[in-house]
């Protein structure tokens, strides 16, 4: 490995997704300068390497040529580590090319002198699927400006919190008798995350790589089927019954993985499509330039399930996707929607002081619950799942830590200041759209008003008849979920829970 030069900035794109985020710390402990590209900076702004003397966090949109120009600038190398399949993107195919382009452009204009691209393993032809198709055409994009790019492809990475780990979790732990498509026999090459990321820094320090194309898998070839049945053992669980059955198109494969598992059927989707398609190393040459122990697949499960155990999710495929931003959601703000947000809030005087509250408030969701009528939200979760929408199965990353950007349930964690205010996003199915916030506020006598304000921007008649519809189960749950609260902390109620006018 060549040393390391003093000083020398890495550019990383995607540094708020599942590999992006845990590559910036080890770029760090490697001793280099990182600018972190994000559309939310502030996704990015809790995280515990957050504060780095060698870290800048620049906001920016692979879209957006200027933004992209500009971060680049004085950069010797740049990562690119985005991927536009989400729900919110129609066709992430044509998303991506452009992305790819303004990229190759914009690092040309910088002087970067290498880019470093992760995508996926794939036979050419035409059955490849759409989404592989797409990652072999971003890296030929990435190709078409004057700075070299060094590809790795890799197939499934096995990981806590990698989207396709988390769908062979789901799938083996809830369904002990499987019947699946024709895929669960396909071939494939995984590889665990610790390797790729050392394959990533270490295509920095290896000049040998600069401008190639690497396979990059564990040594050993299985089945998906295989797959699962180590998963079963490593878990714990009886061996999994799986019957494979041609009918099962790639669409309904995606229903299929979005009602068992928290994928999204948008995400599912093209992952099932890729399935049906060998994904296997043709060549093994980063072994020699890039030495290192590689797990196989039963070492690479038993290190994500230990993370999961212990809580050390340190990135997921829940964290990737901009902030959207709720301005009509604040107490002021929003006088240009006439009135229509509807809005319910509620407080109790509780006799303790906020931080003993914070900690109970911010480990709201997941496996936690809300408090109250937990019922009543899984069943509020299942109808979100059967129309398309995350439902609860996300859950959250971590049970007792929380920050902005971070999944909850069927919520998106907007801010987060503590111990004051816990601000979030709906990301349900509805015909509008919604927040939920929490505030603390200190009293004179050392009690805290703990506040709740439910606001909802309706989408034409059919929003404004949604509100109105379950707004009779506000009073139940709402209230139910703010004596449930000071409960959990051990405290009492002085006052309330009470309606309260939000304030304009």
């Amino acid at each position: 490995m060549a040393a390391i030069p003093q000083g020398r900035t890495i550019f990383v794109a995607g540094a708020t997704g599942y590999i992006g985020g845990r590559l910036v710390p080890r770029l760090l402990e490697a001793g280099y300068r990182v600018r972190a590209l994000a559309r939310s900076p502030g996704k990015l702004s809790t995280r515990p390497w957050a504060e780095h003397p060698r870290l800048d966090i620049v906001r920016g949109d692979v879209l957006d040529a200027e933004s992209v120009r500009a971060a680049l600038e004085g950069c010797t190398a740049a990562y690119y580590l985005v991927h536009s399949m989400n729900p919110d993107v129609a066709d992430f195919a044509q998303t991506d090319r452009l992305a790819a382009d303004t990229m190759a452009d914009a690092a040309a204009d910088a002087g970067v002198e290498q880019i470093i691209y992760l995508g996926g393993l794939g036979e050419e032809g035409p059955d490849l699927s759409h989404h592989l198709q797409s990652r072999r055409e971003v890296g030929r994009r990435l190709r078409r400006g004057s700075v070299p790019v060094t590809i790795l492809q890799a197939a499934m990475i096995i990981g806590s919190g990698s989207a396709s780990f988390e769908i062979l979790r789901y799938l083996v732990d809830r369904l002990p008798v499987m019947v699946t498509p024709r895929w669960v026999d396909t071939p494939c090459q995984p590889i665990g995350v610790v390797n790729v990321l050392h394959y990533l820094i270490g295509c920095l320090e290896c000049p040998e790589t600069v401008g190639e194309t690497f396979d990059i898998g564990q040594p050993e070839v299985l089945t998906y089927r295989e797959l699962m049945r180590i998963y079963a053992e490593e878990a714990g669980l009886p061996r999994r019954l799986i019957m494979p059955v041609p009918v099962l198109t790639p669409r309904l494969s995606s229903y299929w993985i979005h009602l068992v598992t928290p994928v999204s059927a948008a995400l599912a989707r093209p992952l099932a499509e890729g399935l049906a398609n060998p994904v296997v190393c043709r060549e093994d040459r980063i072994r020699g330039l890039i030495p290192q122990d590689l797990l196989d697949c039963r070492r690479a499960i038993r290190l994500a399930l230990d993370r999961l155990r212990q809580q050390e999710v340190e990135t997921s495929w829940t964290d990737s996707g901009s902030i959207r931003p709720a301005e009509w959601s604040i107490p002021g703000d929003a006088a240009w929607a006439g009135g229509a947000i509807r809005d319910d809030s509620r407080r109790v005087i509780v006799d303790t002081t906020p931080d003993r509250v914070w900690p109970t408030l911010t480990s709201i969701g997941g496996s936690t619950g809300w408090y109250y009528a937990d019922w009543l939200w899984r069943l509020r979760g299942l109808l979100d799942r059967l129309v398309g929408g995350p439902g609860l199965s996300r859950g959250r990353r971590d049970s007792a830590e929380i920050h902005p950007g971070d999944a909850l349930d069927f919520w998106r964690v907007l801010a987060v200041e503590r111990p004051r205010t816990l601000l979030l996003s709906s990301e349900m199915k509805l015909p509008g759209e919604a927040t939920l916030s929490f505030s603390l506020a200190p009293l004179d006598d050392g009690r805290t008003e703990l506040r709740q304000v439910a606001r909802f921007l309706p989408r034409g008649l059919l929003g404004l008849l949604y509100w109105y519809a379950v707004s009779p189960l506000h009073n139940l749950v709402f209230s139910g979920m703010l004596r449930g609260i000071a409960a959990a902390v051990g405290t009492t109620i002085s006052l309330g829970p009470e309606r309260v006018e939000v304030d304009r």
